[in-house]
């Protein structure tokens, strides 16, 4: 759904303070606007750090071979769980934990937070946000909106739970079906710099079948894309975002 379309459906359901309230932060939608009047929110970073992002796992079938690729190539990445998909494998979310990577929630559910009042719509962030630390033992900092959308209710949830919202500069477009390694690797490069923040997906779940296949294909040029550009590649922790940089973990490298 688009944000255009979302707004209308907002207004359509005969809720004006409703929709005023929740439509004044859409500016967050908006990529090249949000990029340039909201650089933190973006995930905009020191000039020589990347921070690789994924959203929608963990997913036993497809979150392994990200988590193999990554300790391959030496790189820590942040990963935006579902407290949904979280509960259903909590071996896997600490074994995320447990490889270096840090984790973020993307709630608890993926439903667009413009369509949900605030008694929800913290609710959905609480038991995302308690789930992790649970099965981690450590308290999640960061959130982030699905489909990327932050509403007002939504700030208010996270900064009454301590979480920090953060979107991104450049994405792969990797959860549609027609996407290849090819144009994930096309549409994340021609975005990125140097400070940027990159979105990709290790699940399907809200995604087109087995479309996890074409960011997993891409990444590895993605990071190749990254090391002759000279940009190190690193979780949000390590990107001096949204303060000052977290500790690597041991044998961190790009971080």
């Amino acid at each position: 759904m688009t944000t255009a379309r979302l707004l209308r459906t907002v207004a359509r359901a005969g809720l004006p303070a409703l929709a005023a309230v929740q439509v004044v932060p859409v500016v967050s939608a908006l990529g090249p606007l949000r990029r340039r009047v909201l650089p933190q929110l973006s995930g905009r970073g020191r000039p020589g750090h990347v921070a690789l992002t994924f959203d929608d796992g963990p997913d036993p079938a497809s979150t392994p071979q990200f988590l193999r690729l990554l300790a391959d190539r030496g790189v820590h990445a942040t990963f935006f769980l579902l407290g949904s998909q979280a509960h259903r494998s909590p071996g896997l979310v600490r074994e995320i934990a447990a490889a270096g990577h840090e984790i973020g929630v993307h709630g608890w559910l993926h439903r667009h937070l413009l369509l949900r009042g605030p008694r929800a719509t913290h609710r959905d962030l609480a038991r995302a946000r308690d789930t992790v630390a649970a099965l981690t033992g450590r308290q999640p900092r960061l959130f982030r909106p699905p489909y990327g959308l932050m509403s007002g209710s939504a700030h208010l949830a996270a900064r009454r739970l301590a979480l920090t919202p953060v979107l991104w500069t450049c994405w792969g477009e990797d959860w549609t079906a027609r996407a290849t390694p090819d144009s994930v690797h096309r549409t994340v490069t021609a975005d990125l710099d140097g400070g940027g923040t990159i979105l990709l997906h290790d699940s399907d779940c809200t995604s087109a079948p087995g479309a996890w296949r074409s960011a997993l294909g891409a990444l590895p040029r993605i990071l190749d894309t990254c090391e002759q550009r000279g940009y190190a590649v690193g979780r949000l922790a390590d990107h001096g975002w949204p303060g000052p940089s977290a500790p690597a973990p041991h044998g961190a490298v790009g971080a």
